[in-house]
């Protein structure tokens, strides 16, 4: 691939390019083909809503994993509710996040990545010459393990983010705990099929994420069209401003929002774990000229070392393997969604 000619020219974030007064860079313009939907008046999509706490309920836990289970097959994704936060907690991680964007460029760019790494504050990582960026920034941080931590990234304005984000993520480890297992249970599986390969020693990002407004929300693009290389993604929406967009069925739709709710959606991993039954959503983020948006996306990884693959009861003489060991999914991640592929395509058999 060709050299970043002028890195310096590209490493701006998308609020310092605002603060610059200048035109929308041809850098940002998007041309993918679906791009002149960018800004399009769709439908909402019905992601079904799941009762975590009726999974170990006895008279209702059948039906809560036959919903999962179905919601998984056809969406890729649902919202999840009752799953042991209250809304003003989850409140208290969007005020946080909030208020870390709307610090100085000087100041957040203390926190600013380093070249090679995903961790830390910038916008898009700079793959090849002439690639769209998308009209973000962000905030990257490995948040589990512990000992895996680089604090040095973690923001200390305002004064509670790092507790606040110890906090969600302790939660979260237990969150995905519930939705693996479940998943398992919704396919008839032994109720660690799912856990004990996505493994004890699992990896959890966070990726804060700031839209800022947009002049020309036709043309630019908050996130482009992906699935996720996850297992599974839990993403905390801007309670009020939306953003996100599903594939089903070759059509785009709006993602609803619900403040209280958790979004739920497989990653590639689970999809090749669950040999194809279950599906990880192609997904992208749409910008607009008059509001902000956050959100915070936790991707829970396996450990690279580890291999991934189809687990015992999901391939039969009826519904063969599908897909092939994979190992360290993550690290082509990056360079196939800047290439607008996908790469599962790799991993089929």
């Amino acid at each position: 691939m060709a050299e970043i000619p002028n890195p310096e020219a590209v490493s701006r974030t998308v609020h310092e390019l605002i603060l610059s007064g200048e035109e929308l860079p041809e850098n940002y313009i998007y041309k993918g083909s679906d791009a002149e939907i960018l800004d399009a008046s769709l439908p909402f999509m019905d992601v079904p809503v799941i009762d975590m706490s009726l999974f170990t309920c006895p008279s209702s836990s059948a039906q809560q994993l036959h919903k999962l289970c179905s919601a998984l097959i056809h969406c890729g994704c649902f919202q999840a509710i009752n799953h042991g936060m209250s809304t003003e907690f989850l409140d208290q991680v969007r005020e946080a996040t909030k208020q870390f964007f709307a610090l100085s460029p000087e100041t957040k760019n203390t926190y600013k990545r380093e070249d090679g790494s995903i961790e830390g504050y910038g916008n898009d990582m700079i793959i090849f010459e002439h690639q769209t960026l998308d009209w973000n920034d962000s905030l990257y941080l490995t948040v589990s393990p512990q000992d895996r931590r680089q604090l040095k990234f973690w923001p200390e304005n305002p004064a509670n983010f790092r507790d606040v984000l110890h906090e969600y993520t302790m939660k979260l480890e237990g969150v995905s705990k519930v939705v693996f297992k479940a998943m398992a249970r919704s396919l008839n599986l032994e109720e660690n099929s799912f856990l004990d390969m996505y493994g004890e020693d699992a990896t959890l990002f966070a990726r804060f994420n700031f839209y800022p407004p947009c002049p020309k929300p036709d043309q630019a693009i908050g996130v482009k069209p992906h699935a996720d290389g996850s297992a599974i993604t839990i993403l905390l929406q801007d309670k009020q401003v939306e953003g996100l967009q599903f594939m089903k069925d070759g059509q785009w739709y709006r993602a609803p929002i619900i403040p209280e709710a958790l979004l739920i959606n497989a990653g590639d991993q689970i999809e090749i774990m669950s040999n194809g039954i279950f599906k990880s959503p192609l997904h992208r983020v749409v910008t607009n000229s008059e509001r902000e948006r956050i959100s915070v996306a936790v991707f829970c990884i396996p450990n690279p070392q580890k291999e991934i693959e189809p687990v015992d009861g999901v391939d039969d003489e009826t519904r063969p393997r599908l897909y092939k060991k994979v190992k360290d999914y993550v690290s082509i991640y990056l360079q196939y969604y800047q290439l607008g592929r996908r790469p599962i395509e790799g991993a089929i058999i």
